[in-house]
């Protein structure tokens, strides 16, 4: 016999509800030598770079899916690629807002209304138009991330400073070099 309100049984407990334990946008405190004033930043600046992040991921996805023509294949596989490689920094910024304190975004709809990624058409566009989106859309990323480091840098939050000029910006550059370099326009070769 037991003394709780609930059986013993292996009968998962369900449709449970919980209280907010942390609202977004706070930080709580850890021995990080940090103020709380870094912290805040720092959360505010990585959860916009986090937004972004997963909604160029997307972009990287929805492309890569949707792609056409004569470049297919080797598109197809460098997009992925980069999609994977955008994947892995969404849950390392994710993890260094956490690592401060903060609450990271996740839910795809609060991450539409951080994001300032514009929203791509729902159909197909051409290659070249899916490209520069992604240009784009690197480029917002990375104008903001160069922005954050160098505030973050001020405040003394080397690790978020790290994290943002050695992952964020250095994987954006490369990424944005590979993709620009199929835009340009090579002359045929004539036998």
């Amino acid at each position: 016999m037991t003394t709780s309100s609930h059986p013993t049984s292996s009968q998962p407990w369900l449709h449970q509800k919980g209280e907010v334990i942390q609202e977004f946008g706070t930080v709580k405190q850890f021995p990080l030598a940090l103020s709380y004033d870094a912290r805040m930043y720092s959360c505010q600046r990585l959860n916009k770079a986090l937004a972004d992040t997963q909604i160029l991921y997307s972009l990287y996805k929805k492309h890569h899916w949707l792609l056409r023509g004569a470049t297919f294949y080797q598109l197809h596989l460098l997009l992925d690629k980069h999609a994977e490689q955008q994947l892995e920094l969404v849950d390392t910024i994710a993890e260094r807002v956490q690592t401060l304190g903060g609450v990271a975004v996740g839910d795809p709809r609060h991450v539409a209304e951080i994001t300032s990624i514009p929203r791509p058409p729902d159909g197909v566009e051409e290659v070249p138009a899916m490209l520069s989106r992604l240009l784009e859309a690197h480029e917002t990323i990375l104008a903001d991330a160069h922005d954050a480091a160098a505030r973050t840098a001020e405040l003394g939050d080397d690790g978020t400073n790290d994290l943002l000029v050695s992952q964020v910006i250095r994987t954006g550059e490369l990424q944005a070099w590979f993709i620009a370099e199929h835009l340009v326009d090579t002359p045929l070769v004539r036998a």
